[in-house]
């Protein structure tokens, strides 16, 4: 198949597990890029917290953030497509929130919200990039787009507290679980609004690209990339992914310390 398209996921597919780009991985996407075919990342992270790595890499053209809420091309301030929240909903889940304890955090396009900073603040700090804006939630969700929200848990309380706010609004939102590598600990829980997903907007991404999502290799590491996987061409999963993404992709490469992505392009796109 000619592909005319890369997608990858960044935590636990491009990122190592320290954070930082392998030699091996910008070597192999900058080939990718020289022979022609383009380079999409596809994440969870906020836009603001992709730029980084898209400047590093000397990215051009759309990519998808929030779980596939933002399609966009930062280098141009260019959006092709987005999904807020529903901001009716956003007010409820805020009250739940505050009701029950529940650490939740609110984004714009362009904004980190948080009502307090505690340790998942910091982790989005430095691991992130992110900065963000604190103060009360009290209308926010009228003055703001916001098109994701997110948990962070670390225990088997916090893990239960989000549990039980997905039970609570499970036909208001999208909910996506995932672990970075350099946190194993921690689970983010991305909050989407309903019907948004990977695959759904890599759909949108190839219509505006002129190519169909068969010419389409998607790499990924996480249960938010089995949608982008159902989408693509070919889906490549990581040798850290969990046991049911392996089993939808249609093949499996190396551990992401072990330079899986790079592996991946080789073997499979160039």
């Amino acid at each position: 198949m000619n592909y005319k398209l890369l997608v990858i996921d960044i935590d636990g597919t491009l990122l190592s597990r320290d954070g930082s780009i392998s030699v091996e991985n910008r070597e192999a996407l900058a080939r990718v890029r020289q022979s022609g075919i383009g380079v999409s990342l596809s994440t969870g992270r906020a836009a603001q917290g992709s730029l980084s790595i898209i400047n590093q890499l000397s990215l051009d053209g759309c990519h998808m953030f929030f779980d596939g809420a933002l399609l966009s091309d930062p280098g141009r301030g260019e959006e092709i497509y987005v999904q807020p929240l529903d901001s009716a909903a956003v007010g409820q889940a805020v009250r739940f929130a505050r009701q029950g304890d529940i650490y939740l955090e609110l984004y714009s396009t362009s904004h980190y919200f948080v009502e307090h900073e505690t340790w998942a603040t910091e982790i989005h700090q430095k691991f992130f990039n992110l900065e963000p804006t604190v103060g009360d939630f009290g209308g926010l969700w009228e003055r703001e787009r916001l098109v994701k929200g997110g948990m962070v848990t670390s225990s088997p309380q916090e893990a239960a507290k989000a549990a039980s706010f997905q039970r609570q609004f499970n036909g208001s939102f999208h909910f996506s679980w995932a672990r970075s590598p350099a946190h194993p600990e921690v689970d983010f829980i991305n909050i989407v609004a309903s019907g948004v997903s990977k695959g759904k907007t890599l759909e949108i991404l190839a219509s505006h690209l002129g190519i169909s999502p068969g010419e389409v290799m998607a790499v990924g590491d996480g249960t938010n990339d089995l949608s982008l996987f159902g989408a693509a061409g070919l889906a490549i999963a990581m040798g850290n992914a969990p046991d049911e993404v392996k089993a939808v992709a249609d093949g499996v490469t190396l551990d992401v310390d072990r330079g899986g992505l790079a592996v991946a392009i080789e073997r499979f796109l160039l």
